[in-house]
């Protein structure tokens, strides 16, 4: 990775699971990452963050309020240092969106919480539960930011 590891956190629609990422592993981190967020699908793209999500961020001190939904591009993977998958489905769909040549990896992001036994973020979009989508993130960047030390 380069001087500051530049790193994209992935989910569906960009306004739940990867814009609370982005914002959890930018507070987390200070200056030592860039961090952005995207969805691998458009329906969200200009949005900001679904409400319930803002809200539950923002009881932990994360502002999500600036953020707005784009997808994922085949940029991306050039862009990038580390490209971070809330599920597998979303994984599935950025490996064929990426470009040929391109080694950029593409992890899920539990990958780095391997305590929690769980491996994807539930959507919290469909399942309501917000703060244990926050858990599981806040756990992940946690370790993420640990292995970077």
């Amino acid at each position: 990775m380069g001087s500051v590891p530049r790193i994209m956190c992935v989910c569906l629609g960009n306004i739940c699971r990867s814009p609370t990422a982005e914002a959890v592993l930018r507070q987390k981190s200070g200056a030592r990452l860039k961090v952005d967020s995207a969805g691998t699908g458009g329906w969200h793209i200009g949005d900001p963050p679904h409400g319930p999500m803002i809200k539950a961020a923002a009881a932990r001190g994360y502002d999500l309020h600036d953020l707005r939904g784009r997808k994922v591009t085949k940029q991306d993977f050039e862009r990038f240092d580390l490209i971070l998958a809330m599920d597998e489905q979303n994984k599935a769909d950025l490996e064929a969106l990426r470009p040929n040549n391109n080694d950029t990896p593409v992890t899920l992001m539990m990958s780095f919480a391997p305590d929690t036994g769980v491996s994807e973020v539930p959507d919290p979009y469909y399942t309501g539960d917000f703060d244990h989508a926050l858990d599981l993130i806040e756990a992940a960047s946690k370790g993420l930011l640990q292995s970077l030390n």
